[in-house]
Formats: structure tokens, sequence, C-alpha cells
């Protein structure tokens, strides 16, 4: 039987999975990660409305994904908010978030000229405890550096792993005619 408390952690987990369901709030937090900045300073960066941002800031404060800090005046004197990543989103889950994140990499790589972004792809054939071995070798070496902290000299630099089964073009075409499993079965025709 559930309790109270299951309900509050669904409930919970469902605010954070909604806060992060959005490539323009995956940017956010990667803006404020190693430096506070305002609802202004992440329109300006983002090319948006303050007004339109605003929605998605406070989606990521009362998610725990964004802190905000002691309000400070402005240039003008207006009282302005700073707020900062606050590295909960690390671990989240984020059901159907791969395409969020690759949508979220294309657009943080936008304007990039050749020799600012370094890739590299392989094709590999593995067995599954090898490709476990990798994953969880990857993972620890994604985790050192995040526990490093940031260098105070550094600057600011994103990382992005994927890693997926190869389809045979029968495949793709198998899995584009199934319904998704979100989506009913069609009725059956007359």
């Amino acid at each position: 039987m559930a309790t109270r408390d299951d309900h509050s952690d669904d409930a919970d987990q469902l605010l954070r999975g909604r806060a992060l369901a959005s490539p323009l709030r995956m940017r956010i937090l990667r803006l404020c990660l190693h430096e506070t900045r305002t609802n202004k300073e992440l329109a300006l960066e983002l090319g948006m409305n303050p007004g339109t941002l605003l929605h998605h800031v406070r989606a990521l404060v009362a998610a725990g994904f964004l802190a905000a800090e002691e309000p400070r005046r402005g240039a003008r004197g207006a009282k302005e908010v700073p707020y900062r990543a606050t590295g909960r989103s690390w671990r989240s889950a984020m059901p159907a978030g791969g395409p969020i994140l690759v949508e979220t990499f294309l657009q943080e790589i936008e304007g990039l000229i050749d020799d600012e972004l370094q890739v590299t792809r392989l094709g590999l054939k593995l067995n599954a405890a090898t490709r476990d071995e990798m994953l969880e070798r990857f993972q620890a070496l994604f985790e050192e550096y995040k526990d490093r902290g940031a260098d105070p000299d550094g600057v600011p630099i994103s990382l992005m792993f994927a890693e997926h089964p190869e389809l045979s073009m029968a495949e793709r075409m198998r899995r584009k005619a199934a319904p998704s499993p979100s989506e009913p079965p069609a009725p059956p025709g007359l």
C-alpha cells in the first residue's frame, strides 16, 4: 500500500521530470552552473523575452534545479535576483530524455567553428557484459570530473555522451510503423 510519502515522491519526480523536459531549460541550467545569472541576463544570452523566460526559471526553481540567491540592485537600481544551478539535475530521471539532451546539444553547438567542436564516433560490437563495463567506466569518468569542481581559471565546456544500438533499415521501418507505447492501438478496420 502506498503511503503519503510515496505519493509525494511520485509528485516530486513528476515535477522534476517536467522541469527537465525542455532543451531551453537544460540550457538555462548550463548557463547558471558556474556563475549566477539573473532572468534578464539569461534572456539576453538566450535571445528571449524576459517575461517568457521567467516562466521557465520559476519551473526550475520549483523543482529545485535553480536556487535564487540574495537579490541585488541592477544598473538602474531595479531589484534583480541571481540564480545558480543546484546540480540536482545531474542524477534526476528524465523519461524519454535522450531526444531532449540531443536537441539541447545541437542548440548549444550552433554557431561553433570547426576547431571548437571535438567529435569522435566509433562503432563497436560488444556483448552485454562488455557494454555494461564500458558504460560504467564512462559514467565513472564523468562523475570524477563533476566531483572535481570548476577550475578557477577554467572556461565552461560541455560534454555529451550517447550510446545506441545500430538498427537495420528494416528495424527502423518496423518501429516507425508500430504505434508508440504511449499510443493506443488503432481500432480494427471494418
